[in-house]
């Protein structure tokens, strides 16, 4: 039998805070999660490239998962669900991940393609591992496509139309942000069928209007009523509405990379709600001065959400 898949709707990458010597800073992080929750997000991705996904040991990976449970749940979240990044270089580390991930309370895995060889990852190669890593997953699994995290491996809509048909696999994020081939795979493949995620929040509207079931998105880290608003003027039909706030945050995404990315938000989350510090782990930098256009940016987003 097919295996659940994820409700449509807005899910964030959640960044991760930590002490200035790089421990978590766990004060900070369950802040941010309950956030996050109020703001009305539907889940949570816990250990994305946001999180900082690459930086933890398993032990922080399993740790980071258990923590945004607690604290959901602890705060009448119990409904929000998790997905936890899971994506490994071998398939039998993340095998290991998904079932460390079961076990510290997430609903779905997430999982990159392995990019270390890339011209060894053909086409039947990349199906192959994903089935595979599918098979022995605890957890519905979602195919993560990120070509600037795996040397620019980009899976196109046949590749994730076949793996569509395994029975545990539920869905795909798409941070390659192709609308084409979002539309291409929601009109063979509904969300009520299989979940197909916008990966950023600057085609949120457009992969909406073309059949996905949401996006997993950095910037709702800053501004998750904002994206949740934008969200219900689709549902109810005020497209015209919708579009002035998607222009907004097709903005503000821009603004968000070239303002210095996860040490930017971090930054700005500091600043703007009063929890966490600026600090990431290497290679990343932080980024501990706030000013220039795309800040400005980036800041009249944040005033427009502490009116909603």
């Amino acid at each position: 039998m097919p295996a659940a898949v994820p409700p449509s709707g807005i899910y964030v990458p959640a960044v991760l805070f930590f002490k200035e010597n790089e421990d978590f800073d766990v004060p900070a992080i369950k802040s941010h999660v309950l956030r996050l929750a109020q703001g009305g997000v539907t889940g949570i991705v816990v250990q994305g490239s946001n999180g900082e996904a690459q930086h933890l040991s398993h032990d922080e990976r399993k740790e980071a998962i258990s923590l945004t449970r607690k604290t959901l749940d602890e705060n009448g979240f119990q409904n929000v669900v998790i997905i936890a990044g899971c994506g490994a270089q071998s398939a039998r580390e993340t095998k290991k991940l998904c079932t460390d991930a079961k076990d510290a309370g997430a609903a779905f895995v997430l999982v990159l393609t392995p990019s270390v060889w890339p011209g060894d990852m053909t086409t039947n190669n990349i199906i192959r591992y994903h089935r595979e890593v599918a098979d022995y997953s605890p957890l519905p699994y979602m195919v993560y496509n990120f070509p600037t995290v795996t040397a620019g491996i980009d899976l196109d809509s046949d590749i994730i139309l076949t793996l569509s048909e395994h029975p545990n696999i539920v869905g795909t994020k798409l941070s390659c942000g192709n609308v084409g081939k979002l539309h291409r795979i929601t009109s063979v493949k509904p969300p009520s069928e299989f979940c197909t995620l916008a990966g950023v929040s600057e085609v949120l509207l457009q992969g909406l209007l073309s059949g996905s079931a949401g996006a997993i998105a950095a910037l709702p880290n800053l501004v998750p009523k904002l994206h949740m608003k934008m969200y219900a003027l689709y549902q109810a039909g005020k497209i015209d509405e919708a579009m002035k706030i998607q222009s907004q945050l097709g903005q503000g995404d821009w603004a968000t990379r070239k303002a210095g990315g996860v040490g930017a938000m971090k930054a700005l989350i500091a600043k703007h709600f009063g929890y966490g510090e600026t600090h990431v782990r290497r290679p990343l930098m932080a980024v501990t001065q706030l000013s220039g256009t795309y800040v400005d940016k980036l800041e009249e987003l944040i005033a427009s959400e502490k009116t909603l």
